[in-house]
């Protein structure tokens, strides 16, 4: 009698399941990512919104209440100040934003002509000499600022430009930086356009003007931002500059003033409505070129 073959039990397949499926992995990261961006939003904003906000508290509520975003009551008083309602504490606002402004804006357009011709003149024209002059233009990034400001000194006083606004301007109408980012914008420019312009016969500056000039409006829209930034900012500089006040910047005369009539006191209101009164001018520029910076790169990317 033959034996009934037995057939072989049938094997279940084991599907092996994901705790998350992709769509609860991607909700998740972007989750974790956005709340990471906004610890870091909080962390870098906070300081400057306790500054707005405690410009308009009275002494009493700044230092009872620090790092309290709402002033309570709101006060007025500090701006007050500001604007000149304390005869006894001259505050000459006008005058350090009028000399700013016109420091700030003559190094701003300084650079902007200084970096571009030294940048197009590293990246296209080829001289005896160009790799040492590169060499020393980024060796210039390694030296502190601060090492400089004896010799600044020294060298401004002995050309008699110490407190005037020639020795506040001059030493600052070029950076290294500003030389690097001209220098790379125009190596991505194609050659072929300098040698089409040859052919034409334009010469090297009327190539640099024309023809390469205006395809790098992206970096000269940096190097203005960041030089408005740095020359509004700057301020060991012209603390070696000049001691007259009625040369001081903005930043300047923050420095000398909590440091004269205001060291000792707390006033927190009248100290921090000035910290802000400072960093209005920056964030204008900011906004403003920056709009332009992305409407520039995209209609870069576009061509």
């Amino acid at each position: 009698m033959a034996r009934r073959r037995r057939r072989p039990a049938e094997s279940v397949p084991v599907v092996l399941t994901d705790r998350y499926s992709p769509r609860s992995r991607k909700v998740l990261v972007r989750v974790v990512g956005y709340g990471l961006l906004a610890v870091g939003t909080v962390l870098y904003l906070g300081p400057f919104l306790v500054q707005i906000a405690t410009s308009f508290k009275t002494d009493a509520d700044a230092v009872a209440d620090p790092v309290s975003l709402w002033p309570s009551p709101v006060s007025t008083a500090a701006w007050s100040v500001i604007a000149g309602s304390n005869p006894a504490l001259d505050i000459p606002v006008l005058r350090w934003l009028g000399n700013s402004l016109f420091v700030t804006v003559s190094v701003t357009l300084g650079r902007l002509i200084i970096d571009s011709l030294a940048g197009y003149a590293l990246a296209r024209l080829r001289f005896r000499g160009r790799a040492m002059v590169f060499a020393g233009v980024v060796a210039v990034l390694a030296v502190p600022g601060v090492v400089l400001l004896i010799p600044k000194f020294l060298v401004l006083n002995e050309l008699g430009m110490f407190d005037t606004y020639a020795g506040m301007i001059l030493p600052l109408l070029c950076d290294a930086v500003g030389i690097l980012l001209m220098k790379t914008a125009f190596e991505a420019v194609p050659t072929e356009l300098d040698e089409a312009a040859r052919i034409d016969g334009a010469g090297v500056f009327r190539t640099f003007w024309s023809v390469v000039l205006p395809l790098v409006r992206p970096a000269l829209v940096t190097v203005t931002i960041l030089s408005f930034q740095g020359s509004w900012n700057e301020f060991t500089h012209f603390l070696v500059a000049t001691s007259d006040p009625d040369l001081a910047t903005l930043n300047l005369g923050i420095a000398r003033l909590t440091a004269g009539d205001l060291q000792g006191s707390q006033q927190f209101p009248l100290k921090l409505a000035l910290a802000t009164l400072s960093t209005i001018p920056i964030a204008i520029v900011y906004v403003f070129f920056s709009r332009y910076f992305m409407r520039s790169g995209a209609s870069s990317s576009l061509k």
